[in-house]
């Protein structure tokens, strides 16, 4: 998808990431613990809106993801055009693909735009999880819909008569992976221990994801890219910063926290993991020509996207050293000519993998069909400014929080090429790769 090409018989168009914006990412059940996913929805798309000066009546469209699903608006897309007095004729759909949700509304977006489908759109995706649905199970269901259905009171409680006391348990979502047994921590656990990661290596990468994401707070380098969030209902606290970040992170505190998900063998703790949050991110964009017409100076282009899909059985979580050898091709570049890296921090065992499998040869000879190893990444490109370790993880909203930061820090060292890239669930993976001019 770089600059022009034939997509269906159609000549493409280059996408231009215009601007972005995200809300705070905060621990579930903390300042947004009140809010819905919806609600953070709204506030981000609205704000960026604003600040861009955008005329509504130029919006085409709005692509927008969620992870845990709501109930009550399970096509959170639509709701945010309906709810913030965007014009109704605003099309709106809305996607999921776990961690990767945000790129795939970016790159789901960006194709109609590429094809001429859309002028400008947003995209982007927001994670409640101080709001998760809760279900009953399927015999209380079914008494449910039976009771519904009866004509007298003595028919409805017969309803109920067969239920269990375990029937009336409330089933929360589901924290393992139905092919595989498993979660994802467990999953990592698993890579930690086929891969020869160490625990202080894990820790030592969780420190730095704090030190650099402390310091890039303390530079001023969010200040733009992070609204603040006025709480409802009371209206009298408003969220300014990511309240997972940790600014004096120490390597003997960390040794001392006992590991989550093999309590006996395992290496993974809560300080070199990805914590439950919530948050939102938006991302405008438009095609080349109509950012030039409306006198908007770009953040930057897609150049090229992959999406990858392994055996959620071996290394789940190594879907970006698939996906990122892929995207690259697509865009006629190598790792080494990439400026700025994010590898989405699931957990610091799963990007020490990534890595490892980038300078494996013997990975690239066995896993891709390439003769040469996909590359190495100097620590001065990695994760610059944190990652989801400090700055936390609302699932759905990541991916276009990395794709932001990733532009606005090619711009403050004047280069041209970033790669985003993220493992998923499932067994998924997807990268980007992003350019300046």
């Amino acid at each position: 998808m770089a600059a022009k090409g034939k997509a269906g018989g159609q000549t493409t168009r280059r996408v231009a990431i215009v601007a972005g914006l995200r809300t705070p990412f905060v621990k579930a059940n903390g300042v947004f613990g009140k809010l819905t996913a919806l609600d953070l929805g709204k506030t981000v798309v609205s704000e960026l809106v604003a600040r861009t000066n955008l005329d509504r009546d130029s919006i085409d469209l709005l692509v927008y993801g969620q992870v845990v699903p709501s109930v009550s608006a399970p096509n959170i897309a639509r709701e945010i055009v309906l709810g913030t007095g965007l014009p109704q004729e605003v099309d709106a759909w809305s996607v999921s693909r776990a961690c990767a949700t945000s790129v795939q509304s970016f790159v789901s977006a960006a194709d109609q735009i590429a094809l001429g489908n859309a002028d400008v759109a947003i995209a982007g995706g927001a994670e409640c999880l101080s709001d998760i649905p809760f279900t009953v199970s399927r015999p209380l269901a079914d008494a449910l819909v039976a009771a519904s259905r009866a004509r007298d009171i003595s028919s409805k409680l017969k309803s109920f008569a067969h239920l269990s006391a375990r029937d009336l348990l409330p089933i929360p979502p589901a924290l393992k992976e139905p092919s595989t047994g498993l979660t994802m921590g467990e999953s990592a656990e698993k890579m930690a221990q086929e891969n020869g990661i160490s625990r202080e290596a894990q820790d030592r990468f969780a420190k730095r994801s704090h030190d650099n994401a402390a310091k890039a707070w303390a530079e001023g380098k969010y200040a733009q890219e992070v609204m603040h969030v006025v709480v409802p209902p009371r209206y009298t606290h408003a969220a300014a910063e990511d309240d997972f970040v940790r600014k004096d992170t120490a390597l003997e505190k960390m040794a001392q926290l006992k590991p989550v998900f093999d309590r006996r063998y395992g290496t993974i703790t809560a300080a070199n993991a990805s914590g439950l949050t919530d948050g939102a991110s938006a991302l405008l964009l438009m095609s080349e020509e109509k950012a030039k017409a409306l006198g908007y100076e770009p953040l930057g282009y897609l150049r090229s996207y992959a999406f990858t899909a392994l055996d959620p059985k071996g290394q789940m979580l190594l879907g970006p050293a698939f996906a990122t050898p892929k995207a690259l091709d697509r865009a006629g570049l190598t790792l080494q000519e990439m400026d700025v890296v994010e590898i989405h921090e699931a957990f610091a065992a799963v990007v020490l993998s990534i890595l490892q499998a980038f300078e494996s040869k013997k990975f690239a000879e066995e896993r891709l069909g390439r003769s040469e190893a996909v590359g190495s990444v100097d620590e001065s490109k990695l994760n610059v400014n944190g990652g989801s370790i400090a700055l936390g993880h609302p699932f759905a909203a990541t991916g276009a929080r990395m794709i932001l930061s990733t532009l606005n820090e090619l711009k403050r060292r004047d280069r041209q090429f970033g790669l985003v890239t993220l493992c998923a669930a499932g067994g998924l993976g997807a990268a980007t790769v992003l350019e300046r001019q």
